[in-house]
């Protein structure tokens, strides 16, 4: 971080207003942007997916629950691993307790993850979470909607992000689906990498800052993120 310039309040002011002028615009290009992302047409999702949940086994559809709309955030826990990825985790603690607001607007939310649901729920367990999770029990929902790459090869052909291009066997992403009243269920919308950064309060606050994310310098921007519980645990 360079050295702050101090000015009069006077003069932070006008520079102020100036910043607000851009900072309307792009409030006002975000609200067309959202309003263009709602207007994309969907998928028919036509595979019987069937995951392992809390209380046994469910269709995808059995996941909106009473709701429409199904907002799925892809948790990278693969099949062997012992626990969830840092970067998942840290954004979990983000979207931790949003489901009683979500749900007044007509909205599930849950996590999918690749690993055995009793692997999942002693994670969450641990960090002390209360979001529905569930397990794909290996039903390939992940690999299909483009954030598990077996091999880190991809079956799809569109790579991560619609790169064309596989960087892990697992990364992060959301996705959302809406159920129509004679029960299809139209896939709407994924987005991943950056395009999760809207989800995460952390860093929205931590831009509001003179020193921001500060990332500079590390080995990757995250590299700092640890599990919620491990922050000042020697590693």
């Amino acid at each position: 971080m360079s050295s702050p310039k101090f000015v009069s309040r006077e003069e932070w002011l006008d520079a102020r207003k100036a910043l607000l002028t851009r900072e309307k615009a792009f409030t006002k290009e975000r609200d067309e942007l959202s309003a263009a992302r709602r207007e994309l047409p969907m998928v028919l999702v036509e595979k019987d997916y069937v995951f392992d949940t809390e209380n046994g086994t469910k269709s995808l559809s059995d996941l909106f629950g009473p709701h429409p709309q199904l907002v799925v955030y892809h948790f990278m826990f693969g099949e062997t691993w012992e626990e969830g990825c840092p970067s998942c985790s840290f954004w979990a603690d983000n979207y931790e307790r949003l489901d009683a607001h979500l749900a007044a607007r007509d909205t599930a939310l849950l996590a999918i993850s690749n690993a055995p649901l009793e692997r999942l729920l002693a994670y969450k367990k641990r960090l002390g979470w209360t979001f529905n999770w569930v397990s794909t029990n290996g039903n390939g929902f992940n690999v299909d909607y483009g954030v598990t790459f077996p091999g880190k090869e991809d079956p799809t052909g569109h790579g991560y992000n619609y790169s064309g291009r596989v960087f892990s066997e697992e990364l992060p992403g959301v996705s959302t689906f809406l159920k129509l009243e004679d029960g299809r269920i139209g896939h709407s919308y994924s987005t991943y990498g950056r395009g999760l950064d809207i989800l995460n309060m952390a860093y929205n606050l931590l831009d509001l800052t003179p020193m921001g994310r500060h990332e500079e310098g590390l080995s990757y921007p995250m590299a700092w993120v640890r599990r919620r519980d491990m922050y000042g645990v020697d590693t």
